[in-house]
Formats: C-alpha cells, sequence, structure tokens
C-alpha cells in the first residue's frame, strides 16, 4: 500500500516536532508539501529542508484557530498542485496544563481548544468536500493518549484531544467506501517543543521536558510508523507501550483506573495560572 507515496499533502504545524518530521518524510516518498505553520520562518525552514534533498515543498502562514485562513490555506493548495491534495494531516497543536478545572480560565480554554481541537475541525471541514469530489484522498488527525487517557490537572488539553479522537471515528464511519481514509495519532510523550511553546506551569514544563527526554519517541520515528499505518488502513495509531497499556487499563478496569489516577493527581503540584505567568 502506497497512498502517502507521491502525495498531494497539506501539513499543518509543519515548522516543528512532528508536523516537520511529516512533511520531511512526505517529501522523501516522493510528495509534493505545502508546509502550513502560524510562524512562516519556521514553515520556510521545513521548505528547506525538503528542498536540500530534492523534494518539493510551499510555505505558508496559517493560524489553524481562524476559519477564514484554513480556507484561505485550501484555496492556495488547489491552486498550488492544480487539484484537491489526496492528504491533509491536522497536526497543529498546543500544550497546556498544570492546574485544575475552575482554576483554569475560560481565556486558556478558548485558546488551547481554538487550535487543538477547533484547528482539526476547520482542517476536516474545510478539505472533505475537496476530497469526496475527487474520490479519493485522506486525513491523519493528530490527538494524543490525553484523549482517553483524562490525568489530571490537563483539562483543555484532554478535551480536545478527546474531541479530536471522536472526529475521527466519526469521519471514518460517515467515509467509509468512499475512497477517503482517516486515521488518528494517539501518542504519550514525543521529543518536541510543545510543552515549551505552551501554556503549562513551570513545575509542568519541567516535569514534560524531563520526561520528554526519558521517554519520548523521536518524531521522526512517529512519522514514519503512522504513515505507514496509514498505507494499512489503520484508524488508530497508538505508538508508545505506556499509551497501549492506559488504552487497554481503562477499558479492562474504567473505576479502578480513574480511582488511581485521582490519588495520583493528589500529590501532582499545582500552580495557578497567574504563577505560572499563562
Amino acid at each position: 500500500m502506497t497512498e502517502s507515496h507521491n502525495a498531494r499533502a497539506v501539513v499543518t504545524g509543519a515548522g516543528s516536532g512532528i508536523g516537520r518530521a511529516f512533511a520531511l518524510e512526505l517529501a522523501k516518498r516522493g510528495g509534493e508539501v505545502v508546509c502550513a505553520d502560524i510562524s512562516l520562518a519556521r514553515a520556510e525552514e521545513t521548505v528547506r529542508l525538503i528542498a536540500e534533498n530534492g523534494g518539493t515543498a510551499h510555505p505558508v502562514v496559517c493560524d489553524v484557530a481562524s476559519r477564514e485562513q484554513v480556507e484561505d490555506l485550501a484555496l492556495f493548495a488547489e491552486l498550488t498542485f492544480g487539484a484537491a491534495p489526496t492528504l491533509v494531516i491536522n497536526n497543529a497543536g498546543v500544550g497546556i496544563g498544570g492546574t485544575p478545572v475552575g482554576d483554569i480560565g475560560f481565556d486558556n480554554w478558548n485558546w488551547a481548544l481554538g487550535i487543538n481541537l477547533w484547528g482539526v475541525i476547520h482542517g476536516c471541514e474545510i478539505f472533505t468536500p475537496g476530497m469526496r469530489a475527487a474520490g479519493k484522498g485522506g486525513f491523519i488527525n493528530v490527538a494524543s493518549a490525553a484523549g482517553f487517557a483524562a490525568a489530571p490537572l490537563m483539562g483543555p488539553y484532554n478535551v480536545g484531544k478527546a474531541g479530536v479522537m471522536s472526529l475521527s471515528e466519526t469521519m471514518a464511519a460517515e467515509l467509509s467506501g468512499t475512497g477517503i481514509r482517516v486515521t488518528v495519532l494517539c501518542p504519550t510523550f514525543v521529543k518536541t517543543n510543545v510543552a515549551i511553546d505552551g501554556r503549562i506551569t513551570d513545575t509542568g514544563t519541567k516535569l514534560a521536558g524531563k520526561l520528554m527526554a526519558s521517554t519520548g519517541f523521536s518524531p521522526e520515528r512517529i512519522a514514519v510508523d503512522t504513515l505507514n499505518k496509514y498505507d494499512r488502513g489503520r484508524l488508530y495509531v497508538v505508538p508508545q507501550i505506556d499509551a497501549k497499556l492506559i488504552w487497554r487499563l481503562k477499558r479492562i478496569a474504567p473505576a479502578l483506573y480513574t480511582r488511581t489516577l485521582g490519588l495520583l493527581g493528589r500529590f501532582a503540584p499545582q500552580e495557578s495560572t497567574e504563577k505560572a505567568g499563562v
């Protein structure tokens, strides 16, 4: 199966981390890539890396929280490719955590869900009609193990990623038999800058940094594994052993899982968003 090869691909959040790894790997597989990022400089750097290896890519600025900007992205991609994209990777996301529900603040909820959830909704709603008309294509939506793990002090992040999982499952059912496939990626820790760029308390940032350094997979490993499983028609990609264990434990003993998380959460250091400078 070679669905990810020679693709006309759009990748959001392509300026760093998993998004950059996806863009580079797709170019290696003979694809032409539109590299969208909120930072033009980061997008251009990804395009430069692709060009150095003989690939073809195009940078574009896009804030996925803005429906209008995603609509512009879709128009740019269709004009650039001369046809609808054959693969859209809704990857752009931000980290947020460290405070319990009730202390998070609506500005933080709106900011996180605007990118992590509405960004994916915009990408799916706007790009699906073109793929339907073409009768082929696919989406890789980047969620997280947080979407089913529901760890304490990560409310907005958990909710956004759970929504991405549900949206992906819904689309997979709706698009079954149409020639359009859907894959949702649910990793745990990946060596990216999401904790640094996000709205995470100082304590949470330090802990996340340690866990990424000690247990995190490289973005390149995640990208290759996900594209290979997308080629095989997999709906869920749960790449790490800890994520697989959480997935199974929650389904086997959901009440015990939740009580255990609650007990662990009581020992987690908490800071207000004001203290964290969020």
